[in-house]
């Protein structure tokens, strides 16, 4: 799938937009794979994600673009929070659902792409669109890369995967 100049500009906009959010810049201070955080992760699963749609030619971009940087829009350490520890996975895709919802309007497809997002572990919410499927596939990829490296590793990182995530198309 080749994107004109427009669509490019209009998911680049649409992008930058979530990255200089001010509700989205919370997510920095709420942990994530063994050093990382919200942030970081969820702008990383937007690029993997739409990287692949267009390899791909499937889905609706603008879509797959806001269900991946909202994905994990649950805003709590689930680590020091002792009522939602045992079930932060299976839980977390519904309450970042509804955030996104209050916070960004969110419509009712891509609020089923964020509560689909954690299966197998969510086995009630099947991924049953391209859509959810790519954001599905996205978050589990970047997830597995950020639990494998170390967390000395990747605080000496974190500075490249700020710069990193500055822009969509990079």
């Amino acid at each position: 799938m080749k994107l004109t100049l427009e669509e490019k500009q209009s998911l680049e906009d649409i992008y930058q937009d979530f990255l200089h959010n001010e509700k989205i810049q919370q997510m920095k201070e709420v942990p994530m794979h063994r050093g990382s955080n919200c942030y970081v992760h969820s702008f990383k699963v937007a690029k993997l994600a739409i990287k692949r749609a267009i390899r791909h030619k499937k889905g609706n971009l603008k879509q797959i673009l806001i269900a991946s940087i909202l994905h994990d829009y649950y805003l709590y350490d689930w680590r020091v929070e002792k009522d939602k520890r045992k079930k932060h996975l299976s839980r977390h895709p519904s309450i970042a659902a509804e955030n996104a919802y209050k916070d960004f309007f969110i419509d009712e497809r891509i609020q089923r792409i964020i509560k689909a997002h954690m299966w197998p572990v969510n086995f009630r919410t099947f991924p049953n669109t391209k859509e959810a499927r790519i954001v599905t596939l996205a978050d589990k990829t970047i997830a597995f890369k950020e639990a494998m490296c170390s967390k000395k590793y990747k605080a000496k990182r974190m500075a490249l995967y700020y710069q990193s995530i500055q822009q969509l198309f990079l």
